[in-house]
């Protein structure tokens, strides 16, 4: 037995104490399947097999479980997740009333939430310019500019 087969269980835990503490902080289960397979790595280490085989199994196990375990678990994680949208996502589709001429270059528009934001009219929209007073829908967001496209008004008099 040579030395590098002899001592490769110290490397082994040492994977597995560093992918655990990784995946304590990710949770997204890819580090938890290298660990495992670096358990695969340090079991085959302990029957005698040789350095480059422990290496071979423990990437096989790590890759299998990544693809065929990895799925269900993340399913699982995120099925009583919070469905609520937040930060940016939860500002796409609010609407918001126009403080400053909007225009493709800039403005400023007052959002639902009571946000504040500097806005610009969205590429896709025909119209020149929005007045204040009008309403606008955000459809992105820029760094910090809200890109919006004017309300189409439903019922004109």
């Amino acid at each position: 037995m040579d030395v590098l087969t002899q001592y490769a269980w110290i490397a082994w835990v040492v994977l597995i104490l560093v992918f655990a503490t990784i995946e304590v902080f990710t949770l997204e289960m890819t580090f938890l399947m290298l660990a495992l397979g670096s358990v695969a790595g340090l079991l085959s280490g302990l029957l005698g097999i040789p350095w480059w085989a422990q290496f071979l199994i423990a990437a096989v196990v790590a890759v299998a479980l990544i693809l065929v375990l990895r799925p269900p678990l993340l399913r699982r994680l995120r099925r009583g997740g919070d469905p609520a949208r937040s930060n940016i996502d939860a500002l796409i589709g609010a609407d918001g009333a126009v403080l400053r001429t909007v225009t493709a270059s800039g403005g400023q528009v007052k959002l639902q939430n009571g946000d504040v934001w500097t806005a610009r009219l969205s590429p896709i929209t025909e119209q020149a310019d929005v007045a204040v007073g009008e309403r606008v829908l955000v459809t992105g967001i820029d760094g910090a500019t809200a890109v919006v496209v004017p309300v189409e008004r439903s019922s004109e008099a």
